[in-house]
């Protein structure tokens, strides 16, 4: 009977070898990342198959409501959109360019916490949100009270939050939400062996929609960090935008709602012009068929004539992205990367090392801030710009739920350009020398990269 349950336990292990090499080699990866998972499970197929089997599926197959915006308008040329960049998103599958709207921007924790405030106090009928960190401290406790508040006087919330993200959550402070009214959803469980690769599947999304008409969004959480941290320790970017636009952040926060258990949301009408600001959602995430924030990203940068700007915490690109900068910078394209010194992960800082040097060769100039975190994420190139909850790197361009703002008004993207000079003052250029260890150790990370 032993010999029998071990020759078993054998066929299974071979058979589960095969099928993830098989599936390794079928799934829509670089041919990087096939090799790299072949060879890992190759070498320690004990730990590579469990491994692959909860981490290795990067598009996820799940009923979503449809962008209906995207699917309406005509992807025809943009008048308003000289570089055809909005365009091409559309093609990509984003939303139509949309003008009309009003785009403030929170460069300091206390703008983008009074911006939260106002904009949930002045909510009448319904708020939506999908956050994914909402952090088990005083400005965490502090954002679900006031939803509690909304509640019982009869406004509709809905809270989404990143079940990983929001591990660490204001439970006391959910559970009266709920009480009162709200509803709250928990998105992607860690653990669902029904559909391998939700582990590694997160909704990265920052987003307070208040009745169908402004919403909060782009890099920043809800938690002391992002909106009550001292000057210069926690740089990040968010925005309020109001008007025709915020239609489509509706749809994203229907379409996750739902998948997550939650009834349908209905849509609000659109709303009425606010101000001149030119703007296009981008969503991402491993339910697109199309890598549409990613792939756009690429053209973008392969079509800039002046300028290349990026702020990024993390900087683990893909290696199309990362060619697209390199080749910018040779061919004289003023490209500028910015980030922390040292960032909030130590393991992202090794993985990003080989790529940082690879990328100063080249040309490209090396903004490192020095104050402290630099948590934003956001780009100009040549005349229009965007803002988002998108790192750049693998894991928020191929695998997380995320959203981008384009930005095409010159009001706005002068705004934005004006953000990015005032980090400069605050930061050093170049890299700090690295010891031959240190770029051997960097080197292992890289390798590790196309993993994820």
């Amino acid at each position: 009977m032993i010999l029998v349950l071990e020759h078993l336990a054998v066929v299974l292990g071979v058979f589960l070898v095969a099928l993830s090499m098989i599936l390794a080699l079928q799934a829509r990866r670089s041919p990087q990342s096939a090799a790299a998972w072949i060879l890992f499970i190759i070498a320690l197929p004990y730990v590579a198959v469990p491994l692959f089997l909860l981490l290795g599926f990067r598009k996820e197959r799940r009923g979503k409501t449809p962008l209906r915006m995207s699917a309406d308008a005509p992807a025809s040329a943009d008048p308003g959109d000289p570089a055809g960049m909005a365009t091409l998103f559309h093609r990509l599958g984003a939303a139509p360019a949309q003008s009309g709207n009003r785009l403030d921007l929170h460069a300091t924790p206390e703008a983008a916490r009074v911006a939260l405030e106002t904009l949930v106090g002045n909510a009448s009928a319904r708020i939506d949100a999908l956050l994914y960190i909402v952090a088990d401290d005083d400005s965490g406790r502090r954002f679900v009270e006031h939803l509690t508040e909304r509640a019982r006087a009869g406004v509709k919330v809905r809270l989404g939050v990143d079940r990983l993200g929001s591990l660490c959550r204001p439970r006391a402070a959910l559970h009266r939400l709920v009480e009162a009214g709200g509803e709250v959803r928990l998105l992607l469980p860690i653990l669902q062996l029904r559909k391998a690769g939700n582990l590694n599947l997160r909704n990265h999304r920052k987003l307070v929609i208040a009745d169908g008409t402004s919403v909060w969004a782009g890099g920043r959480n809800v938690g002391d960090d992002y909106l009550a941290s001292p000057p210069g320790r926690w740089t990040d970017l968010s925005f309020t935008l109001t008007g025709p636009a915020v239609l489509a952040y509706a749809e994203v926060f229907a379409s996750d709602w739902h998948v997550a258990g939650g009834q349908a949301v209905p849509l609000p009408a659109p709303c009425a012009l606010a101000g001149a600001s030119r703007v296009q959602l981008v969503p991402a995430g491993p339910d697109e068929a199309h890598d549409v924030l990613h792939d756009g990203l690429v053209a973008a940068i392969q079509r800039a004539d002046r300028r290349v700007w990026l702020a990024t915490p993390y900087f683990v690109p893909t290696e199309p992205l990362a060619l697209a900068l390199a080749t910018a910078a040779r061919a004289g394209r003023d490209v500028r990367l910015c980030l922390p010194d040292k960032s909030n992960q130590p393991t992202a800082d090794l993985a990003r090392g080989a790529y940082l040097r690879e990328a100063a060769a080249a040309g490209v100039r090396i903004q490192r801030y020095l104050p402290g975190m630099m948590h934003a994420k956001a780009g100009l190139i040549d005349g229009y710009g965007w803002v988002g909850s998108a790192n750049f790197d693998v894991r928020s361009m191929l695998l997380n739920f995320e959203t981008a703002l384009m930005i095409y008004d010159a009001e706005t993207v002068a705004a934005l350009e004006g953000w990015f000079l005032g980090l400069a003052p605050d930061c050093a250029e170049g890299l700090r020398p690295a010891t031959r260890s240190r770029r051997l150790v960097e080197g292992i990370f890289r390798l590790g990269a196309p993993i994820l």
